[in-house]
């Protein structure tokens, strides 16, 4: 015996989680940028440490554009998929199985039991990336209005949040450009009050349509772009809706 007290076995659980996280990333990252164009405008804005991201929600896509576009440490989480639907479709289970989701129910009793997770993710100094708008959209120019599931989080957890708008996967069309836009962290001060939450996401619903304002929308791609762009689209008015939510 030497003295030294020994470790025991490593924690494979952990290692496991961070070995699919960076394989996730890595593969995502390299079929993004063989298909698309991404560029990032605001880079350096991102906070140093742990934050909310809210980001604009055109596509099925944008978590992985995200992936592509934005620095992996800290680790990158995702808001979602809904627990019931974490086993569904090859995006949900990517995404589950990366380690980067934090899953949730939609009931409302869930609420405390979702922000504990999300203020977990927070408090281990990751970054929380959540779709504001709840639901895909159509429209480069559109931003729906935003649950207050982002302002909520950040000021529970008293880290900044971050207004970013994703243009371009309106249509995914083989080599066009999507943009990152990241705008000025917004400091969120105070305690979670009902009139704090709803004024932090007034805040950042005006900064979102800022980013989006001068994005022109772009024609429909050939056969392949169109059946890309609808492989994972879940609408809820059980199909694509002309630009503004009126029928194609």
């Amino acid at each position: 015996m030497n003295g030294r007290v020994d470790p025991g076995p490593p924690d494979r659980g952990r290692l496991g989680r961070t070995v699919r996280y960076w394989v996730t990333a890595l593969v995502v990252r390299s079929l993004v940028g063989s298909y698309l164009r991404v560029r990032v405008e605001g880079r350096d804005r991102l906070p140093v440490g742990p934050a909310v991201l809210c980001f604009s929600h055109q596509n099925w896509a944008d978590p992985f554009i995200l992936i592509a576009a934005l620095p992996l440490r800290p680790r990158l989480f995702f808001f979602g998929p809904k627990e019931e639907e974490m086993r569904r479709g090859v995006r949900n289970r990517l995404i589950s199985w990366s380690g980067m989701a934090v899953p949730y129910r939609p009931a409302k009793d869930d609420l405390l039991g979702a922000t504990r997770r999300a203020a977990a993710v927070l408090a281990a100094g990751g970054r929380l990336a959540v779709a504001g708008e709840g639901r895909i959209h159509a429209g480069e120019r559109v931003i729906l209005p935003l649950s207050e599931g982002c302002a909520w989080f950040a000021l529970r957890a008293g880290v900044p949040v971050v207004p970013v708008a994703i243009s371009g996967t309106g249509w995914l069309a083989f080599g066009r450009t999507v943009r990152v836009r990241i705008r000025k962290p917004i400091l969120p001060g105070g305690r979670a009050t009902r009139e704090r939450v709803d004024e932090l996401t007034g805040r950042l619903a005006r900064s979102l349509e800022t980013l989006v304002a001068d994005v022109p929308d772009r024609p429909p791609p050939g056969p392949f772009g169109r059946w890309l762009t609808e492989l994972f689209n879940e609408w809820p008015e059980g199909a694509r809706p002309g630009v503004g939510g009126r029928p194609r």
